[in-house]
């Protein structure tokens, strides 16, 4: 343990338990704009005790507990101010220094999740829609996985219904080698288009379509051996798609719409058994409580039509069973946009009124906003068709190729291009992961490959400036990784704090599935590295305080690489 918030809540759990006389008291130990940290559980403790909150609050000061960590003032009506001692800190960050989990302590209570998130559509282009999605989800299994958590990566791409008995016949139509080549040259989107206006114009060709259907639900063999090829063949794209983007998934994450088919009779039987199901308009649906209309009438979650087809909602309560009973999972996470929000909380109630979603199982619906143009609308290419992800991937290497090459005209040819592709491609990312994922925001190529605010660039920049001063000092970093730690000047001080705060960012992150608390952390560390490089001169510095100070760059250096790792985000050496 080396996080000053959580030594001090620590030493100050015996002195609350003496106060109180009993155990388990919590010292409610907060960071603070007055101070280095606010202890405010005496506030608590003293309508339990019936005594004035400054009264136990100086009887918890004077246990001495923090004696030789900080000094105390008891501050208000109750408060506790503490400010660290230099020397505690100093010896916090040594220690951190020499963990290669940099503090992060692993989860108390490792959990299994399965998280749903990216998702494209067979024979159907990934679009600047599915980034969102794609590296959110990517952050959080990323984070999740590195503190303990056992993660499953469900792809739930679109790989059943209706149009594939149409995609199917204008395969077999244009032969599978002309298939196969234009999804290899990225035309997913025209392939979809072609077939699409062959059912609309040919009557002959819609009832081909119709019958393949039939067919293709019907599991004949000969049907699926086509549709197997031609997932098969969108899959090798969408795998193109994420190695450019810097993503985890793999074929063996795939988890679509095909896999649960069979599970939704089964699903259906056992919500009728429990009397759950009621018939209205026709169709067989639940009511889960606390749902209504615009006219305030009872709001129904459909799970088979009045044609008697399952509905999208049967298929994602099957993926509830599926991913609790046989996967195993506690939590469940649904990387998905905002507006499924009120479908996601409706098969969530009827999960849990079917006894499938029960404490301490847990289901989140992590909603995010939209990506937008600088008018504020959906962010489209110049035809008004959306973005397509892997031109938009392209066009931000080649941009940061030319701010690499201005930035640093010296770098030779092979490292300014790899230099371009983590730039470019962690510029991408880190607009979109430093936005509240809740929010829209506008996607703005000059705002994201600045060197300077909040993007990635910007921090990249900074890990590969830290790495200059250790070639130009002639050190090897991992050699002042157990020096002593001096944190006299301000900035030293700032520093420190700052990196010690690592942990409660990684912890505030998950605490709400939200990766911009990271990137806000990272931001803010870095701009403490340049207030402390700029006041505090690392190598004109006499010994020790040199080596300390470059033990401090180090630790920074370390905490960024890690961090914006978390993030899916690469960290050049130099720029």
């Amino acid at each position: 343990m080396a996080d000053p918030i959580d030594v001090v809540a620590e030493l100050l759990a015996p002195a609350f338990a003496q106060v109180a006389g009993r155990e388990g008291v919590d010292p409610v130990v907060r960071p603070s704009d007055r101070a280095d940290a606010q202890v405010n559980g005496a506030l608590g403790l003293a309508k339990e005790l019936g005594r004035p909150p400054r009264e136990v609050a100086e009887a918890v000061v004077a246990t001495g507990a923090l004696d030789g960590v900080a000094t105390v003032e008891v501050a208000g009506p109750g408060f506790v101010n503490v400010t660290f001692e230099a020397a505690f800190l100093g010896e916090q960050v040594r220690i951190v220094a020499g963990d290669d989990r940099l503090g992060v302590a692993p989860a108390p209570a490792p959990r299994r999740v399965v998280v749903d998130y990216s998702a494209p559509n067979v024979a159907k282009e990934m679009h600047v829609g599915h980034l969102r999605s794609t590296v959110i989800g990517d952050a959080l299994v990323r984070i999740l996985g590195f503190v303990g958590h056992t993660v499953i990566r469900e792809n739930h791409i679109g790989d059943w219904g209706r149009p594939f008995g149409m995609l199917i016949e204008h395969l077999l139509d244009i032969g599978e080698d002309a298939a196969a080549e234009s999804m290899r040259q990225g035309d997913l989107d025209g392939f979809y288009k072609e077939a699409n206006a062959k059912f609309s114009e040919s009557e002959q060709f819609s009832d081909r379509a119709r019958q393949r259907v039939v067919a293709l639900q019907a599991y004949d063999p000969e049907t699926i051996a086509i549709w197997e090829r031609l997932v098969a063949m969108s899959n090798s794209y969408f795998n193109l798609v994420y190695g450019k983007l810097g993503v985890l998934l793999t074929d063996d994450d795939l988890a679509g719409e095909s896999r649960y088919q069979s599970l939704m009779p089964e699903v259906y039987a056992r919500l009728e058994a429990q009397g759950l199901l009621q018939e209205s308009d026709g169709a067989q649906v639940v009511f889960p409580p606390g749902f209504t209309n615009r006219d305030n009438e009872p709001l129904p979650l459909i799970v088979r039509a009045r044609t008697g087809a399952f509905m999208y909602a049967t298929s994602d309560l099957a993926c509830v069973v599926d991913r609790f009973e046989r996967l195993g999972a506690d939590v469940l996470l649904y990387v998905v946009g905002a507006p499924q929000q009120q479908h996601f909380q409706m098969v969530f109630e009827v999960a849990r009124m079917a006894g499938w979603l029960v404490p301490p199982r847990e289901a989140v619906h992590v909603g995010f906003g939209s990506v937008l143009g600088p008018d504020k609308k959906m962010l489209r290419s110049r035809s008004g068709d959306a973005v397509k992800l892997i031109e938009l991937l392209d066009e931000a290497v080649e941009r940061a190729a030319a701010a690499v090459a201005e930035k640093n005209p010296d770098l030779d040819v092979g490292t300014r291009a790899e230099v371009a592709r983590m730039v470019g491609i962690g510029a991408v990312k880190y607009a979109d992961l430093s936005t509240d994922r809740v929010r829209d925001y506008v996607f703005d190529w000059d705002r994201m490959l600045s060197f300077d605010g909040n993007t990635a660039p910007y921090l990249q920049y900074a890990h590969a400036r830290i790495c200059s001063i250790f070639r130009r000092a002639e050190v090897e970093r991992a050699a002042v990784r157990d020096a002593a730690v001096v944190v006299d000047a301000p900035q030293e001080r700032a520093l420190a704090l700052r990196l010690l705060a690592f942990p409660s960012a990684i912890h505030e992150t998950l605490a709400t599935w939200s990766p911009h608390k990271l990137c806000t952390y990272l931001f803010d560390l870095a701009q403490d590295f340049t207030a402390f490089y700029e006041h505090c001169p690392v190598l004109r510095a006499d010994e020790p305080l040199r080596t300390s100070r470059l033990a401090l760059c180090d630790l920074t250096a370390r905490t960024l690489q890690q961090g914006l790792g978390l993030l899916g985000i690469e960290t050049p050496e130099q720029m």
